[in-house]
């Protein structure tokens, strides 16, 4: 998603981010930061993907902001109460101007709109379906309604945080996942994409379950499910579940796969899941995965797997069942 608009600003707008560092929330890796003083920045992101590539290109990245800046840019994520929650903080930290920079389908209207009621919003620059616009001269105070609580909590008393991935409601598929599951799993299991813990809190009610490893790319989720799974069972992976190994070979995984990382639907995510899952999974190992009805996972489960069936369903999503994972290594 590369796009000319900071550098318009840079260029001919009148943006300037000063001398001192620069905080970054929410950069992703398919927008080009080429833009931006790399010395001199921080970039703010949990999604580990994105955190391990930036690295490899020499950003310094933290999942929250350390020390103090004179100025920040904020990416527009999907979720309207995280951008909130992003903008409010950029803020409260930055002593100089904040860009804001995002697309029409992720609210960049809306947010605009708000702001210029609440102050000065200058050079907006509208290009590529999308619009980059500065703020100067907002206080904390001036967006006090903006700031989101770290942890809410939802039905049965899960603890979610903004952004995440059903953050208001435990997700239907993952329910009817978790009606359709056997009472016995195996000793040694995996969630992939584990969230906030919905379907892990479930896995440990099987007392035969010895381990089982969460794995989930996003650092607010794996926070928020260490709160939700409280068994000395479990254990955490912050980590890329599409590039994920476990340390034994596993008897199930279970897994809810994300099917997108913007808007547009990208079911080659959900095929790396199944790859990684086979990769994992002894010769006796079982998969069990719920997905939107439209995806076409089949086929690949059938490359991945001597046997797959449906084994539960209704007109919006299917579980899926698939054993003996063919063997290519690991």
């Amino acid at each position: 998603m590369t796009h000319p608009r900071l550098s318009l600003a840079l260029a001919a707008g009148g943006l300037a981010f000063g001398d001192g560092r620069v905080a970054v929330f929410g950069p992703r890796a398919d927008v080009s930061l080429r833009d931006l003083p790399q010395a001199r920045c921080q970039l703010i992101t949990g999604f580990k993907p994105d955190v391990d590539l930036f690295e490899q290109q020499g950003w310094d990245v933290a999942v929250a902001p350390e020390g103090a800046f004179t100025a920040a840019m904020v990416f527009l994520p999907r979720a309207k109460k995280l951008a909130k929650a992003m903008i409010h903080t950029a803020v409260a930290l930055s002593a100089g101007p904040v860009v804001i920079d995002g697309s029409k389908n992720e609210g960049v209207d809306s947010l605009l709109k708000d702001l210029r009621k609440r102050g000065v919003v200058e050079n907006v620059i509208s290009k590529a379906h999308g619009k980059l616009f500065w703020i100067t001269g907002f206080t904390a105070a001036d967006l006090a309604d903006w700031q989101a609580p770290e942890r809410q909590e939802i039905d049965e008393g899960f603890e979610t945080a903004p952004g995440v991935f059903s953050a208001d409601g435990i997700d239907p598929a993952s329910r009817l996942l978790v009606s359709a599951l056997p009472d016995k799993l195996g000793k040694h299991v995996a969630d992939l994409g584990a969230g906030w813990g919905y379907l892990a809190r479930n896995i440990l009610t099987r007392e035969k379950v010895k381990t089982l490893a969460l794995v989930e790319s996003d650092h607010a989720a794996i926070t928020c499910a260490q709160a939700n799974v409280r068994d000395d069972r479990a254990t955490f992976h912050w980590a890329d579940a599409t590039a994920w190994r476990s340390e034994r070979l596993l008897d199930a995984v279970i897994m809810n796969p994300p099917f997108h990382t913007g808007r547009a639907v990208e079911p080659q995510l959900g095929q790396a899941f199944i790859a990684t899952a086979a990769r994992n999974l002894a010769q006796s190992g079982q998969l069990w995965m719920v997905a939107n009805r439209h995806l076409p996972y089949e086929t690949t489960l059938a490359e991945r797997f001597l046997d797959v069936k449906e084994i539960a369903g209704d007109n919006r999503f299917k579980v899926l069942h698939a054993a003996r994972p063919r063997r290519s290594g690991r």
